[in-house]
């Protein structure tokens, strides 16, 4: 942000402090151009409209409520430019924007001149503009120092370093390679093979941390290399294979980070991710990103409360999965489609894709199966079933299928060990069964020493909360008061 000592201020900037607590009335003309979409649908269609004029804004379903809201009164000269292209023939003011005048006052026209109407971002840099989104600006400054990062050292080193997976010992030897000063960088025009490397890698790398030790505490270090890897396809690549599978791996990142936001509770924030991932696949004709995409947003969609969407999203995806020959695939996603039924309360659909999914699944794993779904084992289509009869209500037969899917699960992945002992724990104790409900929650409570999931807490509370009225019973009072004490 820029002070008073800073040039790009502005003569002005000291003998006129910015206006303090401002008065903010709601953007009721932008709420209007947002339509039916949510706000994260919407950051998301911004985030396409600025690629497509060669823009990046770091948008998402925050920012848009901080506009609705009034605290963005005017926005950045990056995102007018982007807010024009998507609204031809509205001006700011058609938006509900204040003029930057009336935003800064006289002190603004000498620090903040307007862009010349053919002008790029490199030949004149968005200046900053008051209240104008100066978190945006830091969030595009990181993203230029990361993508330094992804451009001038080893794939999987930077992939860990721009994680913070590494020691910072380990991330600055020889150098550090995430200083913009750094003597030894040299930019690079077009993106090549060790970048989209550096991509790929952290995908894997958000996987197998998830899969060992949960999402809390990853999700904000995984929206970094998300960012860069974006900043890296509007860098561009020389081959059309290099950038296809710069595509596939920018929108995998991007159902990573946003599959790390959902188990963490942040369910707008996983479906803007989830949104861009979908966006980034249609744009490159890539119908296994378009069905993993799909497949996501029936999962959040579900958990969300919003059975329909769910099914809809299910059903879409099972459209793109048709064209890649994988039964595995195509048995996930009727089980999100099952899952939709279930919410819905139609158990003879359910039952349907149910059958649909095992008969798919029976068929084997195959070559053409995503790298994504190797977690997609007999445990998780247990799992997803028990899922379905606890939305039905059968609390019986969903426990049944909870323990299979917690005794079918290799240890190693504790998170999904400690997810399918927290279902079976839920369901045994819907289904009046308080001592063996207590019994599985023990285990869960001893695998979150290693695991942090906001989605397996908050089902351990529905848990203890029903559990509650048998505290008289050594078994369950244990575990209430272990909980509690955790």
């Amino acid at each position: 942000m820029a002070t008073s000592t800073d040039p790009r201020a502005g003569a002005n900037s000291a003998a006129r402090p910015p206006e303090r607590n401002p008065a903010k009335a709601p953007n009721t003309a932008f709420r209007e151009l947002r339509g039916q979409r949510s706000p994260g649908e919407f950051a998301a269609a911004v985030r396409r409209a600025a690629r497509e004029i060669g823009e990046q804004v770091a948008c998402d379903a925050r920012y848009v409520g901080r506009v609705e809201a009034g605290e963005i009164r005017c926005p950045n000269y990056a995102y007018e430019r982007v807010f024009r292209h998507m609204f031809p023939g509205l001006t700011l003011a058609d938006m509900g924007f204040s003029s930057r005048e009336a935003v800064r006052g006289r002190g603004a026209r000498a620090g903040c001149g307007a862009t010349p109407p053919h002008s790029t971002p490199q030949e004149h840099p968005a200046p900053r503009c008051g209240t104008i989104d100066h978190e945006e600006d830091r969030n595009d400054e990181e993203s230029d120092v990361l993508r330094r990062a992804f451009m001038t050292g080893g794939s999987a080193t930077l992939a860990a370093v721009s994680l913070g997976l590494l020691p910072e010992c380990a991330a600055a030897a020889p150098h550090d390679p995430t200083d913009p000063s750094a003597s030894s960088f040299q930019p690079v025009r077009r993106v090549g093979e060790a970048e989209v490397g550096a991509v790929e890698e952290a995908v894997r790398r958000i996987r197998l941390l998830d899969d060992r030790h949960g999402a809390n505490g990853l999700y904000r270090r995984a929206a970094q290399p998300l960012r860069t890897a974006y900043a890296l396809l509007d860098a561009g690549t020389a081959r059309r294979s290099t950038a296809e599978r710069l595509h596939a791996g920018a929108g995998e990142l991007a159902i990573s980070v946003g599959w790390l936001a959902h188990d963490s509770g942040h369910y707008e924030e996983a479906r803007s991710h989830y949104a861009e991932a979908l966006a980034t696949a249609r744009l490159a004709g890539d119908p296994a990103l378009e069905a993993h995409a799909f497949c996501n947003m029936s999962f959040l969609a579900r958990d969300a409360g919003r059975p329909r969407e769910a099914l809809r999203a299910a059903q879409a995806g099972g459209r793109a999965a048709r064209r890649l020959g994988s039964s595995r695939l195509l048995a996930l996603l009727a089980l999100r489609e099952a899952g939709g039924w279930a919410g819905l309360g139609d158990r003879g659909a359910c039952e349907q894709s149910l059958a649909r999914a095992h008969a798919l699944f029976a068929r084997g794993p195959s070559e053409r199966d995503p790298e994504w779904m190797t977690f997609f084992v007999e445990a998780e289509l247990e799992m997803l079933e028990a899922q379905c009869w606890s939305a039905l209500g059968d609390w019986s037969r969903a426990a049944r299928h909870a323990r299979r899917a917690a005794c079918l699960q290799d240890p190693h992945f504790a998170r999904n060990l400690a997810l399918y002992r927290a279902e079976l724990a839920d369901d045994l104790a819907r289904a009046g069964l308080p001592t063996e409900s207590a019994a599985a929650g023990h285990q869960v409570l001893d695998l979150l020493t290693e695991v942090q999931s906001t989605r397996i807490q908050a089902m351990l509370a529905d848990t203890a909360r029903i559990l509650a009225p048998h505290a008289g019973c050594p078994e369950v009072g244990g575990f209430l008061e272990r909980r509690a004490s955790g």
